[in-house]
């Protein structure tokens, strides 16, 4: 087994560190009401766990996650080179992280759906995640231990293989798939948040998929929504005004 260098090591942890950081900021916008898709009460009071236990979960997975990608990254370093950062050229660097993105689209996307189709998987599997009924920043990778390995670590170590990205594209990859991830269940419409410019897919359109109407709809993640157009399960939807200073998603009426 070779030994773990420096490179191997920002690829294991530099998303959990972003993922902190970054769920980090949304908590200091907490007084932001007007932007909020939830009220903090609605937080308190709709969601079926516990902020604590919500950490203690995602700990827990990113523990998992670690190992797993410690795991994938000693199979990709058996040719006994050592890792290098650096990409050959922006061109394929950038070519890898579109194939990297489409990959992980696909992959989430399919498992996602089939835990909502298959009765037994979503009971006792991803209901777990959608104990968070009104989304916050911290509780995105809050999933059952094997929700998490399935749809989460597997999707991003097929998108690592397929795509062919070196250890430091990934890192940079892997980062910005789990800020995305942040934002999606931020539950905040921030005005001048570049993701809401940049993606259809965004935090109002996975606000849709965690409403009890909305649990067959919108299964796209993190980036996309072409398999939810293409496959019959987009829900468009309205972002408006709520009477108490804040905004809610809705699913448009047909």
């Amino acid at each position: 087994m070779k030994m773990i260098g420096s490179d191997e090591l920002v690829v294991m942890f530099a998303p959990i560190a972003a993922y902190w950081m970054y769920s980090g900021i949304y908590e200091w916008f907490g007084c932001m009401d007007k932007y909020r898709l939830h009220s903090q009460k609605e937080e308190d009071t709709k969601n079926l766990v516990t902020k604590r236990d919500v950490i203690i979960g995602v700990l827990f997975q990113q523990a998992i996650q670690a190992s797993l990608t410690f795991l994938v990254m000693q199979i990709n370093g058996n040719s006994n080179h050592t890792y290098k950062i650096l990409e050959p050229a922006f061109l394929i660097c950038s070519t890898r992280f579109l194939v990297a993105m489409f990959v992980f689209d696909t992959w989430q996307y399919f498992v996602h759906r089939s835990m909502h189709s298959n009765h037994y998987l979503y009971r006792h599997v991803h209901s777990w995640h959608h104990r968070v009924v009104a989304p916050y920043a911290f509780a995105a990778q809050y999933n059952h231990p094997i929700d998490g390995i399935v749809t989460e670590t597997l999707s991003g170590a097929v998108a690592f293989f397929i795509s062919g990205m070196s250890p430091g594209t990934s890192v940079v990859f892997f980062i910005f798939a789990t800020i995305k991830g942040i934002d999606d269940h931020c539950g905040f419409m921030l005005p001048w948040n570049p993701f809401h410019v940049l993606f259809d897919n965004n935090t109002a359109y996975h606000d849709i998929h965690h409403q009890v109407k909305g649990h067959k709809y919108n299964f796209s993640q993190p980036f996309f929504v072409h398999w939810d157009k293409l496959l019959g399960t987009y829900a468009p939807f309205t972002v408006e005004e709520r009477d108490d200073d804040g905004l809610q998603a809705r699913i448009e009426k047909k």
